[in-house]
């Protein structure tokens, strides 16, 4: 069984650094995470339309740098590449902070996206260097429950602190932000310091391969098409969507949008050890099929959430879609960023985490902009039917890869004979 004590002393030193400051460094985002789009349309005066578009910056930007950011993290190192995004960070959210036109918001969500686009495979790439073996998929697990309670604690000051009639209460949560970013940094500058992700010089490898190369296999293939409509329907809807639809829709405050918050980390943190311990030597790909089913029975509590607006029940319902939806994440990420790490070489990580990132902010860049668009014009009934039948596709695509994963990176000892279809 896996406890927290067993799981820290199995750690190696710069492991248990990598996790002791995350809750930390990801305050700040909690802080602005749940109200950007509520900044930038209740409190800057963007449309709606508009607002979901430069949301959706973020991920386009990280898009565009994800590629070449692999490719530097696996030529010079993960450390190099991160402490250039966390300066970008650092000027883009003090920039949002005081962005009273869209141009001023537009460069410097940009700049964020910059950060969003290397930080995923940077720090992919430092936690697989440091962890390996079973200890490495629990690692993903516990990361992802301490990033959120970070975020969910940041939402909750943030739901109590911000008011969109006072524009410099927003101003001050972004430059909280900024600052949180400098945590990271004093790591990769202190401790983690040695910590090396790229190849040695002098290693005669065999050759690691380009992207194309890599997005040959069709375990990769199959695998980063469910990463990116898991990041549709799930991560793409949190900025944007799901605040949205409980403002406009479900017609609640912004203080219930942070207590939701709130209960999405608390569901993630009390249940996170348990869900590993129930999934510890289980096919990953059954893992997601049951997350795919839980996600899309919470878009069905959201949507009736909206059928009863500005009342009680609308919001015990934006409530519970964010309980039941961060039990599909415990579910989600301790299982793919295994699969990718456990599918790559040391020569290739930054590449195959890249290619994660750029699933991920495929999804993210669409997103928004759906749910912009489709709240916009009144189609709250499409937005929840287009939401739970993607759910449906996340389980068919898990079904396909079975097939066409090794029994090894999908988390069960591999067969003696096992054939692998293309």
């Amino acid at each position: 069984m896996i406890g927290i004590r067993s799981f820290w002393s199995a750690l190696p030193t710069e492991g248990r650094w990598l996790l002791s400051t995350v809750a930390i460094q990801t305050l700040g985002r909690g802080l602005t995470l749940p109200f950007t789009i509520i900044y930038l349309h209740e409190v800057r005066g963007f449309d709606l339309g508009l607002s979901g578009a430069l949301m959706s910056l973020i991920a386009i930007v990280g898009l565009i740098v994800t590629g070449p950011g692999g490719t530097l993290i696996d030529r010079f190192g993960a450390r190099a590449v991160l402490i250039a995004g966390l300066i970008a960070m650092i000027a883009g959210c003090t920039l949002l902070a005081f962005a009273t036109h869209p141009a001023v918001a537009a460069v410097a969500l940009v700049l964020i996206g910059v950060n969003f686009g290397v930080s995923w495979p940077g720090f992919n790439a430092l936690i697989a260097a440091v962890v390996t073996g079973d200890l490495r998929q629990q690692y993903f697990g516990v990361n992802f429950a301490l990033v959120n309670l970070g975020i969910g604690i940041g939402g909750i000051l943030g739901g109590f602190y911000v008011d969109v009639d006072s524009p410099d209460t927003f101003t001050a949560i972004f430059l909280v932000d900024a600052a949180c970013s400098l945590i990271p940094m004093a790591l990769l500058l202190g401790p983690l310091r040695h910590v090396r992700t790229q190849s040695e010089p002098s290693d005669d490898a065999p050759s690691s391969g380009g992207y194309r190369e890599i997005l040959r296999q069709p375990a990769v293939l199959w695998l980063t098409l469910l990463t990116f409509l898991a990041m549709f329907i799930g991560y793409g809807q949190m900025e944007a969507g799901f605040p949205a639809y409980a403002r406009q829709v479900a017609e609640v405050s912004t203080r219930v949008i942070g207590l939701a918050f709130a209960v999405n980390t608390a569901v993630i943190v009390l249940l996170q050890f348990t869900v590993l311990r129930r999934i510890s030597g289980r096919r990953r790909t059954r893992v997601m099929m049951v997350m795919a089913a839980v996600w899309a029975c919470s878009w069905l509590i959201l949507g009736a959430a909206g059928l009863l607006p500005n009342t009680l029940a609308a919001a015990i319902g934006v409530l519970a879609f964010m309980g039941v939806f961060a039990f599909g994440e415990t579910l989600l990420q301790p299982t793919v960023p295994a699969v990718y790490n456990d599918l790559a070489s040391d020569h290739n990580r930054g590449r195959y985490n890249a290619i994660n990132s750029a699933a991920f902010q495929g999804g993210a860049i669409t997103g928004p902009i759906a749910a912009g668009l489709l709240l916009d014009q009144g189609l709250q009934v499409l937005y929840i039917v287009i939401m739970v039948v993607g759910c449906v596709g996340i389980g068919m695509l898990a079904a396909v890869l079975e097939r066409r994963i090794p029994a090894s990176a999908n988390g069960v000892p591999e067969p003696e004979h096992e054939p692998v279809s293309d």
